[in-house]
């Protein structure tokens, strides 16, 4: 099985315009996640829609690809890359994942968990998996920024909201009660069947996506499975630039 790492980064974003050159601890962050990605991944491309970035990813020695500036989300940014990409090292690929370009410190052994939702016993009728960790405190729990997931005894996921859910009725949330029970978080790493890549594009925009502002609610709604593999690793995503002067001024 042949699988791809595709790392989408856009230039123009609201809240952080240039965000992948953004250095974090001396290095661009585009190039700190494809060295992390590198790490679990024999093939691997940065895929964007801007020549700065193109520009420093390559000369770098780094795989890159450009990509239209019309795309809705990283994900139909992935499918063209992917297409691109077969073309230019002349091989096809079975799964495509799609690594959030402003997590600078995403682990391999997060990336690993990821493959293995596919190579594992029961893998070849994965066609979509992501990533969730634990939730233990109300703070993270109540963040409308970090999405939370409910998943099935078969590690499959049933629903991704914004909200807390499951919801306590009842109960009075406390740091103690989140850290006793069973709440996750969603950790935005994907990985797809090529050909469930190619549906998830063509599909419009549902009522849930929508509402939630979660484009993975779509493929929920439109009946497709998302396997699920539990990591202990913290993520730093890079959101604005408060983000970045905290992640340079941690020790990691």
């Amino acid at each position: 099985m042949k699988m791809l790492a595709v790392i989408p980064a856009r230039y123009a974003s609201t809240r952080f315009p240039g965000k992948p050159l953004a250095l974090v601890k001396g290095v661009p962050m585009i190039w700190r996640v494809y060295e992390q990605t590198s790490k679990a991944f024999e093939n691997l491309c940065v895929a964007t829609d801007d020549q700065r970035i193109y520009n420093c990813v390559s000369s770098l020695g780094g795989n890159v690809v450009m990509t239209s500036e019309s795309h809705n989300s990283g994900t139909d940014r992935c499918l063209e890359a992917v297409e691109k990409f077969e073309k230019q090292c002349g091989c096809a690929f079975d799964v495509v994942v799609n690594v959030q370009g402003d997590e600078p410190f995403i682990q391999p052994s997060q990336l690993e968990q990821l493959k293995s939702c596919f190579t594992s016993g029961g893998g070849e009728s994965v066609e979509l998996a992501t990533l969730v960790k634990r939730i233990s405190a109300v703070e993270e729990l109540e963040n409308t920024n970090a999405p939370k997931v409910v998943v099935d005894s078969n590690w499959n996921a049933m629903y991704f909201s914004r909200s807390v859910i499951p919801h306590p009725r009842g109960v009075e949330l406390t740091d103690e009660f989140v850290a006793s029970n069973v709440y996750y978080r969603h950790i935005g790493l994907y990985g797809y069947r090529k050909e469930t890549l190619k549906r998830v594009c063509a599909m419009p925009q549902s009522y849930l996506e929508k509402t939630e502002k979660l484009e993975q609610l779509r493929w929920l709604e439109a009946g497709l499975r998302i396997k699920v593999a539990l990591t202990d690793f913290e993520t730093y995503a890079v959101d604005t630039p408060e983000d970045l002067e905290r992640i340079n001024a941690m020790e990691l």
